[in-house]
């Protein structure tokens, strides 16, 4: 029998579970952990049993290709759950892949605790019938979410963010510089995305504006994390030939955005990673074009990324499908560098809203699951 059966989705699912399950361990050292897991959540002590990189991806028509492995995946580590009868699971993010996986999990009587919200404030409000047959407990971290539950009646609570307790309120920017081994100039980063089908789609047009850059800001440096060697490589064959001042990086994502003046971004966790560091950002992302139209359809709000959101408002660019072009990038980080006011009151902005989700997210989510875990 394990304790704790885990599914995270995805890199950002695999970061954010790899903190609480720490603090988890801390209270309970014999605590055993097994289910879908990347590397920092086996590092933590998670038995994996499929590696998370199996579920990500993204979109209507990449999960329609995808759709028999994950269909296969998720019979069978739900067989290994129910056989093994978890004190507890916890769904990492992953929704589609886990609210199927919860519901069977707790009709069986397991207890079943889902860790961040589908954007029900953003589109298809309707999965909240779904979200109440499927878990026990929610776990949100955004404090406007609390309330959407509360008024389903589905048990919630606010742990805050966890990348904002780990990412510090004032980055060290000269010293990610030196460990980086950059010159002195203007130094923007490249986050084309985890998945790589979001390599794919953003790595070659965040390169093409960087080229753009390079032509108005000679002095310009280019930092781009690949989150897994797979990206790297794709990251490298977009780069040939491009006579570009390019530092590829194993990860060091955090890094990458301490050290920058600015960065672009695809639309995802690393927004809001970023409005954590304080920088000034673009943000953008393509998908298939049917897979666009089918989410305008459902849309609810007028911004994709977190840190317009949360602010409520166009605080930094975004340029999606058609309007994510070089040039558009380009034009909006040269804007952002010229503009050293706009940029300090950014950075103030961003501060306020760190405090806001700095709560100690993983000793709040240890205290949630710690009365299923008694006696462990």
């Amino acid at each position: 029998m394990i304790d704790l059966g885990l599914v995270a989705g995805e890199a950002s699912g695999d970061l954010l579970g790899a903190h609480f399950v720490r603090a988890l361990k801390q209270a309970h050292p014999a605590l055993r952990a097994a289910g879908i897991a990347g590397p920092r959540l086996a590092q933590a002590g998670v038995d994996a049993v499929y590696s998370s990189d199996k579920l990500a991806v993204n979109g209507y028509v990449e999960v329609l290709r995808h759709l028999p492995e994950l269909l296969w995946i998720r019979s069978r580590i739900t067989r290994h759950f129910l056989q093994e009868r978890p004190r507890v699971f916890v769904g990492i993010d992953a929704p589609d892949f886990n609210f199927t996986l919860e519901t069977r999990l707790k009709q069986a009587g397991i207890p079943t605790v889902h860790f961040v919200s589908p954007s029900l404030w953003a589109w298809r409000p309707e999965r909240i019938h779904r979200i109440g047959q499927a878990v026990s407990q929610m776990l949100v971290v955004f404090p406007f979410e609390e309330k959407i539950y509360q008024d389903a009646g589905i048990p919630v609570t606010y742990v805050g963010h966890p990348l904002a307790d780990v990412i510090p309120l004032q980055p060290d920017v000269a010293a990610a510089r030196v460990a980086l081994g950059l010159q002195a100039g203007p130094v923007i980063a490249l986050l084309p995305g985890s998945r790589l089908s979001e390599v794919k789609r953003h790595a070659q047009l965040m390169l093409d504006a960087a080229g753009l850059i390079l032509q108005r800001q000679p002095e310009a440096q280019f930092v781009l994390p690949a989150a897994s060697e797979s990206a790297a490589q794709l990251i490298r064959q977009a780069a040939q030939g491009r006579a570009l001042p390019l530092h590829i990086l194993n990860g060091q994502s955090h890094a990458a955005l301490a050290a920058c003046d600015v960065a672009l971004v695809a639309s995802g966790t690393a927004t809001l990673e970023a409005a954590l560091f304080k920088k000034p950002m673009v943000i953008t992302y393509r998908v298939p074009a049917l897979t666009a139209y089918l989410m305008r359809k459902k849309a609810l709000l007028p911004w994709i990324g977190l840190p317009n959101i949360l602010a409520r408002d166009f605080v930094v660019p975004e340029r999606v499908q058609e309007d994510a072009t070089p040039a558009h990038l380009a034009a909006d980080a040269l804007a952002w560098l010229a503009d050293a006011p706009r940029c300090q009151a950014l950075a103030d902005r961003f501060h306020a809203m760190h405090m806001s989700l700095r709560q100690n997210a993983s000793a709040r989510i240890a205290e949630a699951l710690e009365p299923y875990l008694e006696g462990v």
